[in-house]
């Protein structure tokens, strides 16, 4: 923790207190310094994501104090930005912070990677991985709006109890006590599996290509099961499964789909405002646990978004 002196406001800039701080996986791949999607972060300069902000004090026309902000900023209690880098948030429709998660990039990941890529058709079987995270809860819900079967796989027998009595979803799989999980995803598919929304890698999706459909569909959204692998994996060569039942894997990250976006907002709030789309939050209380809530998504410590509260 540093102490830093913040500059003078400018015209045109905004005074950020940090309200909400989104903890999220990918934040792990900024850390190499590799080409990817999203620049690395920076040594000796703290990390960013996405922040839920009040605005303190205000040089801007488009701001005044107390108004709630949403935005890409760093992990600050305060902080100075643009009025361009900052985007007021609805408070009536919704909590601040579920602009962080289902109506916010997680729930946006959900619905394009599920309803563009997935493109699931009522009766047919959608297993989600990593289920109970932020992502994977949308995801097997907006399947049931379409009339799916769903499976969930999580890592836990409160989440599994979650899934299926609170999120709807019709089976659910403990991946750490069930000691076959080919057998168990063909016994919660008899018919196959045409969408699998992949979050994890991994042995999971080993197992869970196994017992793909014809024609299935998997949108490739996150590989969190190997993001700390120091040595490259082997597994299964997958490849053969996918060519021969005429399967389409397609990898995606939500800045393909953003000119977009307000269709899903659109969706997202409206499924919201009906009762149609729950969701739910793991928070953390207090600025100095950002890095504990961090750490805790690769063991699985969150049930939905994990967010921290300032």
């Amino acid at each position: 923790m540093v102490q830093i002196d913040l500059p003078e406001l400018k015209p045109g800039e905004i005074l950020l207190k940090g309200m909400y701080y989104s903890v999220d996986p990918y934040m792990r791949g900024r850390m190499n310094d590799a080409k990817s999607y999203v620049v690395p972060f920076e040594i000796d300069q703290p990390l960013n994501g996405g922040v839920i902000a009040e605005v303190v004090e205000s040089k801007s026309d488009q701001f005044k104090s107390g108004d709630v902000v949403i935005g890409h900023f760093p992990w600050q209690k305060e902080f100075i930005a643009t009025e361009k880098e900052a985007k007021k948030v609805d408070t009536d429709l919704a909590s601040p912070s579920h602009y962080l998660g289902v109506l916010g990039m997680t729930g946006l990941t959900a619905y394009f990677g599920l309803m563009h890529i997935g493109k699931p058709k009522a009766g047919e079987t959608v297993v989600v991985s990593g289920a109970a995270g932020a992502v994977g809860i949308v995801v097997g819900q907006i399947a049931k709006l379409q009339g799916c079967h769903v499976v969930g796989i999580a890592g836990s027998d409160e989440k599994i109890k979650l899934l299926k009595t609170d999120f709807g979803f019709d089976e659910a799989i403990n991946y750490k006590t069930t000691p076959d999980m080919n057998k168990a995803i063909a016994a919660a598919c008899p018919k196959g599996v045409d969408v699998y929304f992949d979050n994890v890698g991994g042995e999971i999706s080993d197992a869970v290509i196994k017992n793909i459909a014809f024609h299935a569909r998997i949108p490739l959204c996150g590989q969190i099961a190997l993001y700390n692998s120091t040595e490259v994996p082997m597994g299964p060569r997958l490849q053969p499964m996918l060519l021969t039942r005429s399967v389409l894997m397609q990898g995606f990250i939500i800045g393909d789909f953003q000119d977009k976006f307000p269709e899903g907002i659109q969706q997202l709030a409206q499924w919201v405002k009906e009762g149609k789309l729950k969701t739910t939050e793991t928070i953390e209380y207090g600025f100095e646990n950002l890095p504990k809530a961090l750490l805790g998504l690769f063991k699985g410590d969150n049930t939905g978004k994990m967010i921290v509260e300032a």
